[in-house]
């Protein structure tokens, strides 16, 4: 199975990033997480990202907070797909770094998850690596399938108990 690659600019940024890699776990995909900036650590973050493919990674998440220059520049030296997550680390709270991320030059896209979307840039890569991995498709559908559940389930339940009594028991 590919690898997904989990790369953040700063170890600030781990706390976000970590609901990623509790869902590559939660559906199997091996995974590894590097800190590499864009602005202090250059050339690595370049090597890694031009071996990647190479390497039996199939997609990139990258994150970055204020001037988010690193899923850019790793998008830039690759052609496997990135996933760009926007950290709320300034005082614009994320969205400078939402701007940087999605504003990307054409030709070279970044997929784009809300600021701290880090669950999101997980099932995003998941359902990217599914393409070719059966099983890992089978999983995703399971997945949603549970969720679809849940929300017939919480409807159901609003159904018999009335908005009152409903909101009471989420207390």
């Amino acid at each position: 199975m590919l690898k997904a690659a989990i790369i953040m600019g700063s170890d600030s940024d781990l706390g976000v990033l970590s609901a990623a890699a509790k869902v590559l776990e939660q559906f199997k995909v091996p995974f590894e997480i590097k800190i590499l900036s864009a602005h202090r650590t250059t050339r690595e973050a370049l090597a890694f990202v031009s071996a990647a493919e190479k390497n039996g990674f199939g997609v990139i998440i990258a994150a970055a907070g204020g001037a988010a220059h690193l899923p850019g520049v790793l998008a830039a030296a690759t052609p496997l797909p990135v996933i760009g997550v926007p950290v709320n680390a300034t005082p614009l709270a994320g969205l400078d770094a939402l701007l940087s991320i999605v504003q990307m030059p054409a030709g070279i896209p970044v997929a784009t998850v809300a600021v701290n979307g880090a669950r999101n840039a997980g099932l995003l890569a998941v359902q990217i690596l599914s393409v070719k991995e059966k099983a890992l498709r089978t999983r995703f559908k399971a997945y949603r399938e549970t969720m679809r559940k849940e929300v017939l389930a919480k409807d159901a339940r609003l159904g018999k108990l009335g908005y009152t009594k409903y909101l009471e028991t989420m207390k």
